[in-house]
């Protein structure tokens, strides 16, 4: 079965960034790599709105992104990959649009601390 040509695109210009595998590197290169990466925008959303919600051990950031409607709505809370090492508010930001407009739902993106 052929790849989706999008998904080709994406992996034709993460493959000419000539960056290394995440494992193959630190921590601390392996972020400013994932921030190299490109990104889809994803669609617009009605709202989006960065909080910090109180953890255990400090604020924790969040994104919250409400879909165009009246609601009410389903809240999906949505960590971003990564491994606990890479990844942000900002590198799943399409990735969060995108399921807020697809599943019709507010989606609360959660920024946890990285290793």
């Amino acid at each position: 079965m052929p790849l989706d040509p999008q998904a080709q695109a994406v992996l034709d210009q993460t493959a000419a960034l000539g960056l290394p595998p995440n494992h193959t590197v630190t921590p601390t290169e392996a972020r400013a790599n994932g921030k190299a990466r490109p990104k889809a925008p994803g669609p617009e959303v009605a709202k989006v709105e960065d909080k910090n919600i109180p953890g255990p051990d400090g604020q924790i950031p969040v994104r919250v992104y409400t879909p165009d409607g009246g609601g009410p709505f389903p809240v999906l809370v949505w960590f971003h990959g990564g491994g606990w090492v890479v990844g942000d508010l900002d590198t799943s930001d399409g990735t969060a649009r995108h399921l807020a407009v697809g599943a019709d739902c507010v989606v609360v993106s959660v920024d946890y601390r990285l290793a």
